[in-house]
């Protein structure tokens, strides 16, 4: 009974606009003052901070959030955008094409999807509709495209994922190479389908010099996506320290680009602190709320009383991916994560199933949530910065939605297509 008064405590802050870092600590401290009495709950309040913030690898999440600022104070996201739209311009759709890719390589040197998708609208959208795409398509593509950077690595989800189910960091940010490629190419495949079917037109070709140049201009953010994953890959680095080099080389990328003025810089440094301050408190609120968990020893019991279901174990699984869904229509993915991974993990490891597989199928069930209502915050981005009337943006990402479920469908199918890439880091 607790549980679900503590429950509908969490979803009533929640509702009133507290922000979700605090809103999870103060339901998980009353939870605990409920169980334990005050003082009890105020000596395990003295000691969680410390010890859920003191962890080796969460100092990736600042550093890779650092690289993220960097990468977009540069400017490569519009060269990546320009240089896209030239090497696949002809095709029918292609600078939708373009906007999708363009995200897809910003997602593999930053993890910040809303950045990617304000910064995407700002660069694409008016051009798109300028060359006469449909408002729904261009805004529906630029919202799902921002939503790759929750998956391909170094995304932020992840990293916050594999502390919560303390799985390894690398192998997680590696599980999602190969799921986050292929929602890009699903996301190019429904551009190209839409175009087909007269919603884009097709834009006029290059020539063999513009397409040298385009590719040369793809250079510097590749060779910073390979110095980060490559180094995790190959077990070069751990995942803290692939951050740095990204940071690192995403200061150099400002070089490259000519923006590495003290302004940007300063604005870097102070976005990084100021996000990274908010994940810590929503790291320490989750443990409190774990701790209150604990206590209740409501995991247990719902592991127990699932095992004893005569259901398959698929079954169940598709019932939790499903409640995930719904979840990450009202609330924060990282909030989600926090909340419910020490709840479902055990019951997924007990049904058999490999907890990074199920973070990765997690996480791509959250991508959904960003651009479906009411919460959607890339498609309210995307409509702030390209100033598109914000149902306009949810109706045009309704195809791609149908393009994320069908990529859930395949890795939730075929688990080796996340698992394969960690698998050959290990052997």
């Amino acid at each position: 009974m607790i549980v679900l008064v503590i429950t509908l405590l969490l979803l009533a802050l929640i509702l009133l606009r507290v922000p979700v870092a605090f809103a999870i600590l103060v339901a998980g401290l009353v939870g605990m003052v409920a169980i334990d009495g005050f003082s009890a709950a105020v000596a395990v309040l003295q000691v969680i901070p410390m010890s859920a913030s003191g962890k080796f690898s969460l100092s990736a999440i600042p550093l890779f959030i650092l690289m993220a600022h960097f990468v977009l104070a540069s400017g490569a996201l519009t060269s990546l955008f320009e240089s896209a739209r030239v090497l696949v311009g002809r095709v029918r759709g292609g600078t939708g094409i373009a906007a999708v890719l363009a995200g897809a390589g910003f997602a593999s040197v930053s993890g910040s999807s809303t950045a990617s998708a304000a910064t995407l609208a700002h660069t694409s959208t008016g051009e798109m509709i300028r060359q006469g795409y449909s408002p729904r398509l261009a805004t529906g593509a630029v919202a799902s495209a921002g939503t790759l950077a929750a998956m391909i690595p170094p995304s932020i989800l992840l990293i916050f994922y594999a502390i919560t189910a303390e799985t390894s960091v690398g192998q997680t940010l590696l599980a999602g190479l190969v799921p986050g490629l292929l929602m890009a190419a699903t996301l190019c495949a429904v551009v190209y389908i839409l175009a087909l079917r007269g919603q884009a037109p097709a834009a006029d070709g290059s020539t063999m010099r513009e397409k040298a140049r385009a590719l040369a201009g793809l250079l510097p953010v590749g060779v910073l996506f390979v110095l980060v994953v490559g180094a995790v890959f190959f077990g070069i680095t751990t995942a803290t320290e692939a951050a740095a080099v990204g940071a690192l080389g995403a200061l150099g990328l400002m070089v490259v680009y000519r923006k590495a003025t003290w302004k940007n810089i300063r604005e870097s440094l102070v976005g990084t602190v100021t996000s990274s301050a908010m994940i810590m408190v929503i790291i320490v609120g989750a443990h409190v709320f774990g701790h209150f968990l604990a206590e209740s020893r409501v995991t247990p019991a719902v592991v127990e009383a699932v095992g004893e279901w005569q259901v398959p174990s698929v079954l169940i699984m598709l019932g939790v991916v499903f409640v995930y869904l719904i979840l990450g229509f009202f609330m924060d993915q990282m909030a989600i994560i926090a909340l419910t991974v020490p709840v479902t993990l055990p019951l997924v490891e007990a049904l058999g199933y490999d907890p990074i597989w199920f973070g990765i199928v997690v996480i791509l069930v959250a991508e959904v949530g960003l651009v479906t209502p009411p919460l959607g915050l890339n498609a309210f981005v995307t409509a702030r910065a390209s100033r598109i009337p914000l149902e306009t943006v949810f109706l045009g990402a309704v195809p791609f939605i149908i393009g994320m479920l069908v990529v859930v469908a395949l890795i939730f199918s075929f688990p080796q297509l996340a698992l394969f890439v960690p698998e050959m880091m290990n052997g």
